[in-house]
């Protein structure tokens, strides 16, 4: 809630970048949390010094520049204490949340557990050693997956990815940074926000290590499947239509399609800081032999006690404050849970209308926006006036019944005696479509965007420049509001 806030007045002030006063006790308490939670090594690599922040739902002109807002936490290194001590000798004053005493919330309680054993003089540098040497872990798996990302992953305008699995090569990777490369992958297509883990992140790993490919998967919103062609050798990921969709997605959204010079400045500065940070990141990423968590036989705390990273007083500690808040703990993602956060399929689901002019977000992947040309009242058939005296249009995913229509307007080419040029200009599109689609897989064919009209017939299908009415003009592209990878993070 608290980001949707600073994400709201960012947008309105336009400003592009968001400093957090996060510090190291936060990280400390947030390794807790998530220690609790059963979270991996990369989850309990806590906050990233450098991120950005993409709305779930809401759309602004800067988001649509395929940035989002720079959350940046220069503080992570300073202790509560440390900011205290920087406060009182430049006599600042400060103010303190008396909610952060109130036992009721998680981090309240263990931020006064941690300052019980904080007394012990090794215990917080050991705790904060530990953090690190997670997050070392963090920063080489995500340079791993970004190297595997270039070699070995083709994103297409259609919105569909092509994994290759002999440049991928699977049995060379670990299992951590094979997991997050399906997930990210995996998240993109389909453009979900929730992490994909447990079950379905072993589903994925299973898959896409077996060589070469020869069934087909649907997971995490998507659906996997042998390129055609390919043997085997290459795996396409495309997004499921008969997937479930998270209750707070939304099938389509309108977008504020203005421009402002002013935003194309503040995005070319963003990409400056973000593009000096990862120059940052690539330097400073360390070597697998520098790396202690990769192994996921056995949980980090066991591991760090082993390793002797962490002393035995320690380890109980942090150990008795996981027990603790497991206890207290009350998992949401149960069965009953997972049935009422889910709604109906992209395809059940009743598709908002979208009129002239308006730009739109398709399932977050898709751009799309049309008009009827100045000429269309007075130089098309009456069988092109598809629309005439409609104000808006639907758009919904391809379905059978579109690729029949496609088949009968196609058949017309062929018996051209006394059709208008408009309608023999319909048909001939749709053979060239017809052509097109038979080439695209069939999974790849169903994700696409197609307009309609309140009767539900065809209008256009865009992405592929099928339209009924040559002056019906349409705007359809591959613009997916998160970015691949969830954008820019740093843990350096």
């Amino acid at each position: 809630m608290r980001y949707q806030i600073f994400q709201r007045l960012c947008n309105q002030q336009q400003f592009g970048v968001l400093l957090i006063a996060h510090h190291a006790d936060d990280q400390a308490e947030l390794f807790i949390i998530r220690l609790s939670r059963n979270s991996g090594v990369l989850g309990l690599a806590g906050m990233a010094l450098t991120s950005e922040l993409f709305s779930k739902f809401m759309h602004s002109r800067i988001m649509d520049l395929n940035h989002g807002i720079l959350v940046v936490r220069p503080l992570l290194d300073f202790t509560k204490e440390d900011l205290y001590e920087i406060c009182r000798a430049d006599r600042l004053d400060w103010v303190e949340d008396p909610t952060n005493r109130s036992p009721s919330y998680v981090r309240n309680r263990i931020r006064m557990s941690l300052q019980n054993f904080s007394s012990t003089s090794t215990f917080m540098s050991e705790l904060q050693a530990l953090i690190s040497a997670c997050r070392r872990t963090r920063i080489y798996v995500d340079k791993t997956c970004s190297d595997l990302i270039s070699r070995s992953l083709t994103i297409t305008d259609l919105g569909y990815a092509v994994i290759d699995l002999p440049v991928l090569n699977a049995s060379k990777v670990d299992d951590i940074s094979l997991a997050k490369f399906c997930s990210i992958v995996v998240q993109f297509i389909s453009q979900r926000h929730r992490p994909v883990r447990g079950s379905t992140s072993k589903l994925l790993l299973n898959y896409i290590r077996t060589f070469p490919c020869k069934t087909s998967l649907t997971a995490a919103g998507c659906y996997l499947s042998p390129a055609p062609g390919s043997k085997g050798t290459k795996v396409l990921v495309c997004c499921s239509v008969n997937c479930p969709l998270p209750s707070k997605t939304e099938l389509f959204c309108l977008e504020d399609s203005k421009e402002d010079h002013e935003d194309d400045f503040i995005s070319n500065e963003l990409q400056g800081i973000i593009d000096l940070a990862n120059s940052y990141s690539d330097l400073y990423c360390p070597d697998a032999s520098d790396v202690r968590f990769l192994d996921t036989s056995s949980s980090v705390l066991t591991e760090a006690k082993r390793l002797n990273m962490i002393s035995e007083s320690t380890y109980r500690s942090i150990l008795s404050m996981q027990e603790e808040e497991m206890k207290r703990f009350k998992p949401k993602y149960d069965s009953d849970y997972e049935r009422k956060s889910l709604v109906g399929s992209a395809n059940s689901s009743e598709a908002k209308l979208l009129e002239p002019g308006q730009t739109g977000k398709f399932m977050n992947r898709f751009s799309i926006s049309w008009r009827w040309h100045e000429e269309f009242a007075g130089n098309c058939c009456r069988s092109c006036l598809v629309g005439q005296n409609k104000v808006a249009v639907k758009v919904r995913h391809m379905e059978e019944r579109d690729w029949l229509y496609l088949s009968q307007l196609s058949r017309d080419q062929s018996s051209e005696n006394g059709l208008a040029k408009s309608c023999l200009d319909r048909a001939i599109s749709a053979g060239h479509c017809l052509r097109f689609l038979k080439a695209l897989p069939a999974a790849a064919r169903k994700s696409l965007p197609v307009l309609v009209d309140s009767d539900g017939l065809l209008l256009s299908i865009p992405i592929i420049g099928f339209k009924h009415c040559p002056l019906l003009e349409v705007s359809c592209k591959w613009k997916p509001t998160v970015p691949l990878g969830g954008g820019h993070s740093s843990f350096i």
